[in-house]
């Protein structure tokens, strides 16, 4: 376990070692053109920001966009539209960092921090994987009882086998993990496609729901879900996944090269955060147009708002799509969470753990709570814990955004791929907004 002991840094601030790459049993193994249309070599870079993408569509999220267009309508369309473009600006920073470094975020602040600093953003870290990985486990439960009728507490063991895909799909290699998720992320789109058809919303007031109002703020019900969206949309452990999987493409040295993979690495995870807007759009849009349409504005629960869509919409495949794509959800999840899992432990201490054995440990500690909880507690006590888990979330996010921005506006630490100042001013704008959002929804939690 190495962190610092007292290695000398470059002229950059760096330690003059990086040791291994990020994810070293997959770093630069993903080729790239040399030659031939950008088109082709833009290609190569096509997988990392779905796997990011998946982050922004997790059951939090789900249950934030079910509440707010249940109880709103349309009118928070606008700030899903807001967050995503928050999402898009820090996740072309994470891109940035490790192509100009060489570093993800977890090796960037080992390098860069004194050691006691280091190690507590290790643990908010972990603790923040800990948690999302408790929201995966509900979520994927959730999934499986909606549509195979397992009792929540048995689908919650049942998710601790999702170890054994994952270890598959990383032995084939990088680029079946990433069709894996981009298929199951395909899945989801279709069926909020035929959901929202079936359901056949007022697109005159979807359009108008992308604009802002006044009634967000003025409205103190409004003004907390829509905290709520914007404080669970940023994920901290995207933030660490994204800066490390961008490190699988072998994208060169140069400086020309390492220009060309950032802008096909940020058009990548612009493209596909854009699906994950679709997603949450389209999440909101249904429970708007099923639910609070018909004068049900309190539905909130996954479980509850799939009992009604088959009577409300008149379709009975209808709750069948919903539970699917909830699946799809929770599967890809925990992907992402264990390579986010990964990056962070090798990345902070420099320990290695086989994939599997850091995957079980992991989902073993979401497993407890999750459990006890849904034994004890049923359907209402996991709803509860979903909660929780994204205040845990919003707690812990500044302590991953703050250092991502100041290292990319360093000159010193990032040389000519250093950001420009627009984007400092607008990713200083972002960060110090998300963190004033989640202090107050943290303030609302413990002083409700």
């Amino acid at each position: 376990m190495d962190l610092r002991v007292g290695r000398p840094k470059d002229e950059k601030g760096w330690l003059t070692s990086v040791g291994e790459g990020s994810l070293a049993d997959v770093h630069r193994t993903v080729a790239v053109r040399r030659s031939g249309p950008p088109w082709r070599r833009a290609l190569a870079f096509f997988g990392p920001g779905y796997l990011v993408a998946v982050g922004y569509m997790d059951p939090g999220n789900w249950a934030t966009s079910i509440a707010g267009g249940s109880a709103f309508g349309y009118t928070l369309l606008f700030v899903a539209l807001l967050s995503n473009i928050m999402a898009i600006v820090l996740q072309s920073l994470c891109a940035r960092l490790a192509i100009a470094s060489g570093r993800d975020l977890a090796q960037a602040c080992r390098d860069a921090y004194p050691r006691p600093v280091a190690v507590a953003l290790w643990l908010l870290a972990e603790i923040a994987i800990i948690a999302t990985d408790i929201a995966e486990v509900i979520g994927t439960a959730i999934g499986l009882n909606l549509i195979f009728g397992l009792p929540l507490e048995i689908g919650v063991v049942v998710t601790a086998l999702d170890v054994f895909l994952i270890l598959y799909l990383q032995k084939l290699g990088f680029r079946w993990v990433e069709a894996f998720i981009i298929a199951l992320l395909g899945v989801i789109a279709v069926c909020f496609t035929v959901q929202i058809a079936m359901v056949d919303p007022d697109w005159s007031a979807v359009i108008a729901g992308f604009a802002p109002t006044r009634e967000i703020v003025s409205n103190p019900e409004m003004l907390y879900l829509a905290l709520g969206i914007l404080g669970a949309t940023v994920m901290p452990h995207n933030l660490y996944l994204h800066s490390g999987i961008v490190q699988t493409r072998a994208y060169g040295e140069t400086l020309p090269e390492k220009r060309e993979a950032l802008r096909f690495a940020t058009l990548d995870s612009t493209l596909a955060l854009m699906l994950a807007l679709l997603v949450n759009a389209s999440i909101l849009i249904l429970a708007a147009a099923a639910f609070h349409t018909s004068g049900r504005t309190e539905i909130a629960e996954l479980g509850e708002a799939h009992d009604l869509l088959a009577p409300l919409l008149g379709f009975t495949v209808a709750p069948v799509l919903f539970g699917v794509a909830l699946l799809c959800c929770g599967l890809n999840s925990t992907v992402t969470a264990t390579l986010a899992g990964q990056i962070v432990m090798e990345g902070f201490l420099r320990l290695r753990l086989a994939p599997w054995l850091r995957r079980l440990i992991t989902r073993l500690i979401a497993i407890i709570p999750a459990a006890g909880v849904t034994i004890w507690y049923g359907d209402a006590g996991t709803a509860e814990l979903l909660i929780l888990t994204q205040v845990v979330l919003s707690l812990q996010l500044s302590f991953a955004v703050f250092p991502l921005v100041a290292f990319t506006a360093s000159r010193a630490k990032m040389g000519e791929l250093v950001s420009p100042r627009w984007l400092v001013a607008v990713a200083v704008l972002i960060a110090v907004t998300i963190a004033g959002l989640n202090v107050k929804l943290l303030a609302d939690f413990v002083f409700a």
